[in-house]
């Protein structure tokens, strides 16, 4: 979208949920690398349980309003691709053990689920307006338990959520349910795009936020290298 034309709400959106992952990044780095056994706040377990369904739905209510879904999801996958092979290049070199490796995070998810929805958008905004939600939670509720991954002696199905025993990735957000999660924030862009919710959400500004939204994709490829950084000069300060 033009600059003038975008909704600058959920560009803030956007912006507090990357500053949030960041942070949660910072503790889970801190503890992992460094060893600190931190207490975890409310706000922490929260967002480590609930953020990724905020920012899928935001993805996909961000999704509908675009019109280059598919060109979008090229260039995440992208990026997702080059964390996985940082990840990888760490475990090679000695630098994290193998459960550092991001085989399929929220990169790799959203770019699937653009891509997805940029080869089928017709057909699922073709459907009547109350049949989507419904078909979504639908699906979300029995498909919920591959979110954490489900059991199996059938290897390479980690993509929908179906893992072997040995199978580990630092960052994993597979296409069950997590895909119906993002055809659910579609909907709700509908709602969005043609201008239904309150004239507020419309015209209210946060400036500074939604300049983060706006850069969050490239802040999620660089914070992680970043923190890494600050995390190994702390270990390298206090532990000696």
């Amino acid at each position: 979208m033009k600059k003038n034309d975008r909704i600058w709400e959920l560009d803030a959106l956007r912006g507090v949920c990357i500053l949030c992952v960041i942070a949660v990044h910072l503790i889970y780095d801190l503890g992992f690398f460094i060893g600190l056994d931190l207490h975890l706040p409310a706000w922490y377990v929260f967002i480590q349980q609930y953020g990724g369904v905020i920012f899928v739905i935001l993805s996909g209510c961000c999704a509908t309003l675009g019109s280059r879904s598919f060109r979008r999801g090229c260039i995440v996958f992208a990026c997702g691709l080059l964390i996985s092979l940082v990840t990888f290049g760490m475990y090679r070199l000695g630098m994290a053990t193998r459960d550092v490796i991001v085989w399929f995070g929220v990169l790799h998810l959203l770019a699937s689920c653009m891509l997805l929805f940029g080869l089928t958008r017709k057909l699922w905004e073709a459907l009547p307006a109350w049949v989507l939600p419904v078909l979504c939670l639908a699906l979300i509720f029995l498909t919920a338990p591959c979110a954490d991954g489900v059991t199996t002696q059938t290897p390479h199905l980690w993509l929908f959520g179906f893992t072997t025993p040995d199978f580990a990735s630092a960052d994993y957000f597979p296409l069950l349910p997590w895909f119906f999660v993002f055809l659910l924030g579609t909907w709700a862009g509908r709602y969005v795009k043609a201008g239904r919710l309150p004239q507020w959400f419309y015209t209210a500004k946060a400036p500074r936020l939604a300049l983060v939204g706006r850069h969050a994709l490239l802040l999620y490829v660089l914070h992680q290298p970043l923190l890494y950084a600050l995390t190994m000069l702390l270990r390298l300060i206090f532990i000696r």
